[in-house]
């Protein structure tokens, strides 16, 4: 889902005549502005391998309104250029969320190939954003198991269902605010992190930044370039959001991303009939899909329900490498419901780690999410929109739709970053025309708000993820690569076809 792009990813880090020592303390541009480089954490080092970190800590106001007042740190790491000659400035990164870490996006985005010249033009500063893993954490209080639903809600069969997960919202947002001690978590905004950004910028000595960010990195990355729009140099957003946001209208959204992601499994899945047995066409796969999830409603077995089910099927249209896992489940779901009371209990019981979101990342996801943008509070409109959304997108409109913890959220809106269409051509949309939580509806919105400052590159592929993330495809790699690289932006809309 638009919660960190880089948990939903299996990856692979390989070695190359890039991972080679990072830069010493005296290299960068940070030398000159008194940031502290230094080892990464512990965890950091490990998932960075075999390339090499340097982190900082750069102090921000906790809010912006006193800016003389209590001060946190954001944690940052560095992917320093080895080409002093090519070297052009920094390129900040952010994987998405709002919640994920992107203190090793830098690495990941190296181990999946992005072009060696990208990484000789910039120093690549990833970073945990302001409650965030090392950067002023923020807490709820949550458990895997009491977390599971809360960033996307369950699948919701009929109203009883929408009033039976308000309760559970509404005890969520009660629990946030009683763990919220130092009160941190209104100043968790999209607006705030994007003035992090600039103070990161600044810090680092850079007149100008440039900025990679993937889905919800997209509403930050479009918040930075209208707040500062003298300081954004080359910016290019990935998987997009439709607002400097996440609403409810974009929420809802992922239903039509799965509408229009699904067909690509279900094919892949009929021209492996003989292996899995779901179906010999994408429309008896459709089906099976449906005979399953009402069958797991009305007996749920290995721990997995229908809505479970429904949420497993959408996490894994992330990617296409994810696909043979996603066929493997359903054969194995199959098997059990068709067979003896005796074999169905004595299967394992065991929840998806990649859909259990760790208690940080989800406190991060709601605070930003709540504060951003005022949602609806009254337990009908939910309701409504549930029903029409089931009818109108079968496969999971009905929990895109469903009511979350927003609408018990104890601190009022800060309100959101209105996007500008001043400024200089230089923000640069990549989309995926079948991506399941980013459909390309947003991009669309997206580019119409930002006007000729923007440039659209629609890529006939799918999941979610352009460049260096669910796939390859050349026309945007080097549309991507040219922007970043030597600046040459696309002189219109661009189309880009299967690879």
């Amino acid at each position: 889902m638009i919660f960190a792009v880089v948990a939903m990813i299996t990856i692979g880090l390989l070695g190359s005549a890039l991972a080679g020592p990072a830069a010493a303390d005296d290299q960068g541009s940070g030398a000159a502005t008194g940031l502290e480089w230094g080892d990464c954490p512990a965890e950091v080092v490990t998932g960075a391998l075999p390339y090499r970190l340097t982190c900082a800590k750069v102090p921000v106001p906790l809010d912006y309104g006193d800016p003389d007042g209590t001060k946190i740190e954001i944690m940052i790491s560095r992917l320093a250029s080895e080409n002093p000659a090519k070297r052009r400035g920094v390129l900040m990164l952010n994987p998405g969320g709002p919640g994920g870490s992107g203190l090793t996006l830098s690495t990941l985005l190296a181990s999946r190939g992005i072009p060696a010249s990208v990484l000789d033009s910039y120093d690549l500063i990833g970073m945990d954003t302001r409650g965030v893993g090392h950067s002023a954490p923020v807490s709820c209080g949550f458990t895997p198991d009491d977390a599971y639903f809360m960033n996307v809600p369950p699948y919701a069969p009929d109203k009883a269902a929408v009033a039976a997960q308000a309760k559970i919202a509404k005890e969520v947002a009660e629990r946030c605010a009683k763990n919220d001690r130092d009160g941190r978590l209104k100043h968790l905004t999209t607006a705030n992190t994007a003035r992090d950004l600039d103070q990161i910028r600044a810090a680092l000595g850079e007149e100008k930044t440039n900025f990679l960010g993937f889905s919800y990195g997209t509403a930050l990355g479009s918040a930075y370039v209208s707040l500062f729009p003298e300081r954004a140099a080359r910016i290019v957003l990935d998987s997009n959001l439709a607002d400097s946001h996440l609403d409810r209208p974009t929420l809802r959204r992922f239903a039509l991303g799965m509408e229009q992601t699904f067909p690509d499994f279900a094919k892949w899945a009929a021209k492996r009939d003989g292996s899995y047995g779901l179906g010999r066409t994408p429309d008896q796969v459709r089906k099976t899909y449906f005979e399953l999830a009402e069958q797991l409603d009305e007996t749920p077995v290995a721990g997995m329900s229908g809505a479970l089910f429904r949420m497993a099927t959408f996490g894994s249209l992330y990617g296409q490498q994810q696909y043979p896992v996603l066929a493997q489940q359903w054969q194995a779901l199959g098997e059990l419901l068709n067979g003896t009371e005796a074999e169905r209990k004595a299967a394992p019981s065991a929840k998806p780690a990649d859909l259990s979101p760790t208690d940080n990342a989800l406190t991060v996801f709601l605070a930003v999410t709540c504060n951003d943008v005022e949602w609806p509070e009254d337990v009908a409109t939910y309701q409504r929109a549930v029903a029409e959304d089931r009818r109108r997108h079968p496969l999971f409109g009905a929990a895109a739709a469903n009511i979350s913890p927003c609408a018990f959220w104890s601190h009022d809106a800060a309100g959101p970053v209105k996007i500008s269409d001043d400024g200089e051509r230089n923000v640069l949309l990549l989309q995926n025309l079948r991506d399941p939580v980013t459909p390309p509806a947003n991009a669309e919105l997206l580019r119409d708000k930002l006007g000729d400052r923007a440039r659209l590159v629609s890529v006939d592929g799918s999941g979610h993820g352009v460049y260096g993330l669910s796939g390859h495809n050349p026309c945007a790699l080097a549309a991507t690569t040219d922007y970043l690289v030597d600046g040459t932006m696309p002189r219109r809309d661009t189309y880009c076809r299967a690879s």
